[in-house]
């Protein structure tokens, strides 16, 4: 029988009325059921939060014990979760145990980061008036963080928002995504043996439209930190009034092939980050502008590794591609490719689908107005457009009205300079592909991509308030 997980609130396993089936994303198979929270349950949850941060707060150093423990024990249950995530998501196992190490070094960072919070002196003294006064700000967190995370990381990304959220002294209300519950409620197991006390993180598991809606309009969460698409993003804004709201939203990154740029390095980067999880993730590489001069070199080499990768079984050590987290995404991904083709773009290799397996798909020829080059595909499918003039590449890529990541290869350290000041995003990577994130660097887009910083050092501080002191000596 699948293992059956209730609700954590307020330090106690919680039965509801209702269950949630989580199905393999490659077999269909149920592999666990979750209980989804009602109203009441969201109540409780959100009171168990506040009741904690006012009674019991934590110390920096205890914070620091607690977050440091929670990553040594995902390392020591490494196995098993990726397992879990391989299920859920339909990543490769490869690809799932990356997720726990990283998620261990997420939380090692935050750790950390527990010990470092601090603010600094002013000198109100060299104002006219103020020459008796000493004066400094500190840091002091919010209150009742509310963590709304998305399928395609399921791990890592609550680790990004509860790790920085419990290191800054605040208290968690997680909602995990609908479709990948399990591993969120396993990492708030590790959690808990980790010594977390009750209230300060609390886990609701249903769709958007209840849990997500009641968690917006309650106002005793201070901050809300989301990772999802534009429209729900804006819409919890709009919610939320003047509380704080972190959104990490969509992106359609875009990566430069110059025509000095080593050919090699390229198209193993630019392969190696568009298809990893299925193509599902926010800085996949979705639109590659080659420069004309080694465009056709460019893209012959390109497919030819593309058609080396395998799709399958997540479970099975040969697959680099395991399926889309639904048929219905599959589906939709393989309408807009064919859409893309109807409207002149050459489909060199891919594009078909097998329920929700997808294989990985080069279209060349794409124009900027096709659906899979201006929306997030959020697919394992790459566009390649061709370009003479790198002013006019680099207008292009900032007509999107995304702004993520980016990249650029390029032996030129001048266009290197000139790619990192001009293009219009939260990071740009040079020789590199965009999908490139070191989980303690800050990560965050403009535009519609997103409002505010992740990485834990970052996310503290968007998960503080700077108060300041003055001393009337």
């Amino acid at each position: 029988m699948p293992k059956h997980y209730p609700l954590w609130i307020n330090g106690q396993w919680t039965e509801t009325g209702e269950k949630l089936e989580v199905r393999n994303k490659y077999t269909g198979e149920v592999m666990g059921t979750v209980s989804v929270a009602g109203k009441e349950h969201v109540d409780q949850a959100v009171s168990a939060a506040l009741e904690a941060f006012r009674t019991n707060p934590l110390s920096p150093y205890r914070r620091y014990q607690i977050l440091k423990r929670t990553s040594e024990l995902l390392l020591e249950h490494k196995e098993e979760i990726a397992g879990i995530l391989a299920g859920e998501v339909g990543k490769t196992l490869k690809e799932a145990l990356v997720e726990v190490e990283r998620t261990s070094q997420t939380l090692e960072v935050s750790a950390e980061e527990a010990k470092r919070i601090q603010g600094e002196g002013i000198p109100v003294e060299a104002s006219p008036g103020a020459e008796n006064r000493l004066a400094f700000t500190v840091r002091v967190p919010v209150g009742v963080v509310c963590a709304i995370a998305p399928f395609n990381v399921p791990l890592n990304l609550v680790a990004h928002k509860i790790g920085p959220a419990l290191a800054a002294g605040n208290t968690v209300v997680l909602k995990p995504a609908s479709v990948t519950p399990i591993v969120a409620i396993k990492l708030a197991e590790l959690m808990i043996e980790a010594g977390l006390p009750q209230g300060y993180l609390n886990v609701v598991v249903g769709s958007g439209s209840t849990v997500g809606d009641w968690l917006a309009k309650d106002e005793r969460i201070s901050l809300y930190t989301f990772t999802g698409s534009p429209a729900v993003g804006r819409k919890l804004k709009a919610e939320t009034g003047l509380r704080k709201v972190l959104l990490e939203l969509g992106s359609n990154s875009a990566v430069i092939v110059h025509r000095d740029a080593d050919l090699d390095l390229a198209v193993s980067m630019c392969v190696g980050k568009s298809f990893g999880n299925a193509g599902q993730v926010c800085i996949s590489v979705q639109r590659i502008y080659v420069h004309s001069d080694i465009h056709d070199e460019f893209v012959r080499r390109f497919v030819e590794e593309t058609k080396r990768l395998r799709v399958g079984d997540p479970y099975d050590s040969e697959t680099d591609i395991g399926p889309m987290i639904s048929e219905k995404e599959a589906a939709r991904a393989e309408a807009w490719v064919q859409e893309a083709v109807m409207q002149g773009a050459f489909l060199a290799c891919g594009g078909t689908r097998e329920g929700a397996l997808f294989q990985p798909t080069v279209l060349t020829g794409v124009h900027d107005d096709m659906k899979v080059s201006c929306e997030e595909l959020f697919a394992p499918v790459v566009g390649i457009a061709v370009y003479d003039d790198l002013d006019d590449c680099i207008c292009r890529i900032n007509t999107s009205r995304y702004g993520l990541q980016a990249g650029i290869f390029t032996t030129n350290i001048h266009t290197a300079f000139k790619a990192a000041r001009e293009i219009h995003v939260g990071g740009v990577m040079i020789n590199d592909a965009s999908q490139f994130r070191a989980d303690l660097m800050p990560y965050g887009g403009v535009k519609e991509s997103g409002w505010g910083k992740e990485g834990p050092k970052y996310a503290i501080q968007e998960m503080t308030e700077e108060r300041i002191i003055v001393l009337n000596l």
